[in-house]
């Protein structure tokens, strides 16, 4: 795990984001001695968030389909 300093921070936040992606987490040492961890959080994503499937159906066609699999 890396440890940056707060002027570290200052100059290079978007690296220091990377690196904590890429690592799971990098610390950050104040100029007092106070430590952070700085950890990504992974995006609450819905399992029903599913990409759609173009099929070119008509409305009347999937209505078919239905009452014919219901058969």
């Amino acid at each position: 795990m890396y440890a940056y300093s707060f002027s570290e921070v200052k100059q290079n936040i978007n690296s220091i984001f990377e690196q904590a992606i890429i690592d799971g987490a990098v610390q950050i040492k104040g100029d007092d001695g106070q430590v952070f961890m700085l950890t990504p959080i992974a995006a609450k994503k819905s399992p029903l968030d599913v990409a759609g499937v173009a099929l070119d159906l008509t409305a009347d066609e999937i209505v078919d389909f239905i009452h014919e699999g219901r058969k």
